[in-house]
């Protein structure tokens, strides 16, 4: 089985080194690619800048709250793309906010996470989605 390329799309660097730290520290093996903004994000996706033959991530976890482009922003970019819509997304914010839940379900997000603010939760979370997504559910193939 080929090792699963995730995008991970969040501007906050302590919540960035965590997320690494959390796939590390479960022992996931994943490429992660990290997109800081709204921006970075769209232009990883629709290959802007980068090489044409870069790999297209097999799940992504997005963040909410960017600069640039918010996170529901790019969220409705993917999933009107022919190309992009059938790769998962996860919202994976802090907001508990209901508006956020149900535009992020409205438009076609594949689950929606609470970051959980404790260390050993936050890790939890982590392998439980690795578990999910990268161990029982089958990806599409690109």
């Amino acid at each position: 089985m080929k090792e699963a390329h995730i995008l991970l799309v969040e501007d906050n660097e302590g919540d960035i080194f965590l997320t690494l730290n959390a796939f590390e520290e479960c022992k996931i093996k994943a490429e992660i690619s990290v997109a800081r903004n709204g921006q970075e994000a769209l232009d990883f996706l629709f290959q802007k800048n980068n090489d044409q033959n870069s790999q297209l991530p097999d799940l992504i976890l997005l963040d909410i709250n960017l600069p640039i482009f918010t996170g529901h922003d790019i969220l409705q970019q993917i999933k009107e793309d022919t190309d992009l819509k059938k790769i998962p997304v996860i919202m994976l914010t802090t907001s508990s906010n209901p508006k956020d839940i149900n535009k992020a379900y409205e438009n076609h997000c594949n689950s929606y996470v609470e970051k959980p603010l404790d260390m050993d939760e936050f890790l939890n979370a982590i392998l439980k989605i690795e578990e999910f997504w990268l161990q029982l559910s089958t990806l599409p193939k690109s």
